[in-house]
């Protein structure tokens, strides 16, 4: 057989699959319980976006099913075995502060912008033409190769977890969610709450009363913005002007008002994905260090003061007692995604924490348990992820690793990460892409993007990935 040109296989389809993209980005799939129905568990535009995906492979003749509404797969081929890719169309809320509108997948200067556009629809629209590319060229398979879709990647997996139940496992597969080369470890994941145990105390005389404070919408994005409601007495005027010193010392944006008398006081940072704390500005953390200066009530003094002692300027629970590396995964990483308090019920802390593969996470959980107790603080709810690895000399990485080095002509280095993706729910699975070195991770940031290029030669890999797992021997 000739040897296949992938690039110019994908050239010829670039219109239609920048067409496919940009109606699949324009969907705002966040996760949305509130209007949730048995036909839409997780809200109708969540819903759809499988729909969208579904009705795209009954177009393209692959045999399509819907699991459960809340997954589902586009399959081809023959065969006992089964080959699993396998991508997300849920998306984490916009934010503010976006140039253009997180929903439109307009196309400006060489890239393609919107909620999802890395993260994960665009990788998933590449690894869905991969596919279609090898069905259009007629080449011969011995395996059968699935996309599996789901719907809940960015919250509690649910989609995963009940398409395993009733459908086959593939005995190996990827997930286009992450870096290139190759992604053979990824770390564990332990989301969990740190819940204040609130006491019978009163506002007392305390010059300042901490009335709420909120910031964060989820365990894994580092919170943009933080605001706090203080019933401030009279004669303290000078904290709005220490307020704004500290704006204007930090190089924050923020604001302060009054409302139906109570001070307010708002603060915006920088988002990032929480497996790396570290490249965001977690508002709330800010907010609450700059709050911790002031004479607070007891229970409002307690709480901002856990936050700066356990988390301000330490990501990697030095201050819980459980910090830790591996040469295999690098460094444990917590992200406090989301704070919120009120003067009735106290308040919590929703953190995501990234630990390493070879970290006893029941140890560390009792550690955390044992470090909280002593600031008034207890573990609340509790879930966790075991880390993923995948041994290099395997098949599945050998051949991912020729593919990529011939499609670029770069060396395959074998990575490890902190973020969590479907890769790990497969017995043999790998992250395979789609964020090439060297290129800033812009998932779960304002203005999210992927360059057109990167998706043209990223859906290449796929497409000879696909036929060189699957090919008949």
């Amino acid at each position: 057989m000739a040897k296949i040109d992938w690039k110019a296989e994908v050239e010829k389809r670039k219109d239609s699959l920048l067409s496919d993209l940009q109606g699949l980005l324009q969907i705002s799939s966040v996760l949305d319980e509130r209007e949730a129905t048995k036909e839409a568990p997780f809200g109708k535009e969540v819903k759809k976006a499988l729909d969208y995906m579904l009705a795209l492979g009954t177009r393209d003749q692959f045999q399509t099913k819907n699991t459960g509404n809340v997954a589902g797969h586009l399959e081809m081929g023959k065969g006992k075995g089964l080959i699993g890719i396998l991508g997300h169309v849920d998306v984490v809320p916009a934010g503010d502060g976006w140039s253009v509108a997180p929903f439109s997948g307009v196309v400006k200067d060489g890239r393609i912008y919107a909620r999802g556009a890395i993260d994960d629809k665009g990788p998933t629209i590449a690894a869905y033409y991969g596919m279609r590319i090898v069905k259009e060229l007629g080449l011969p398979l011995e395996k059968r190769v699935r996309l599996i879709i789901g719907t809940d990647e960015e919250s509690d997996w649910r989609c995963v977890d009940h398409y395993f139940k009733v459908e086959e496992m593939p005995e190996m597969g990827f997930a286009p969610d992450a870096d290139f080369p190759i992604i053979i470890a990824e770390k564990g994941i332990a989301d969990f709450d740190l819940v204040q145990d609130t006491k019978d105390e009163t506002r007392g005389q305390a010059p300042v009363t901490l009335v709420s404070f909120m910031s964060g919408l989820r365990y894994n994005m580092v919170p943009d913005h933080a605001k706090a409601i203080l019933d401030i007495k009279e004669g303290n005027t000078e904290i709005i002007q220490m307020f704004e010193d500290f704006l204007d010392s930090q190089d924050l944006n923020g604001k302060y008002y009054v409302d139906s008398g109570y001070s307010i006081m708002e603060l915006h940072g920088i988002s990032a994905h929480g497996s790396e704390p570290d490249k965001g500005k977690n508002a709330g953390l800010l907010l609450a260090n700059f709050l911790s200066t002031l004479e607070l009530d007891p229970r409002g003094q307690e709480y901002v003061k856990a936050a700066v002692e356990f988390f301000f300027g330490d990501s990697h629970g030095r201050a819980l007692g459980v910090a830790y590396q591996d040469d295999l995964s690098g460094e444990l990483t917590i992200n406090v995604g989301k704070l919120s308090y009120n003067e009735h019920e106290g308040g919590l802390f929703g953190l995501t924490m990234r630990y390493p593969v070879t970290f006893p996470i029941d140890e560390g959980m009792e550690t955390i348990q044992r470090s909280s107790a002593k600031s008034g603080f207890r573990v609340g709810h509790y879930s966790n992820s075991n880390p993923h690895h995948v041994p290099e000399d395997s098949p599945l990485i050998q051949t991912l690793k020729a593919v990529y080095e011939e499609q670029t002509g770069q060396t395959a280095e074998l990575l490890a990460i902190g973020g969590g993706t479907y890769a790990r729910s497969l017995g043999s699975g790998v992250a395979f892409g789609a964020l090439f070195p060297g290129r800033p991770d812009v998932a779960h940031q304002k203005d999210e993007y992927m360059e057109l290029d990167d998706l043209w030669q990223a859906t290449a890999i796929y497409a000879q990935a696909i036929y060189e797992l699957a090919k008949k021997g």
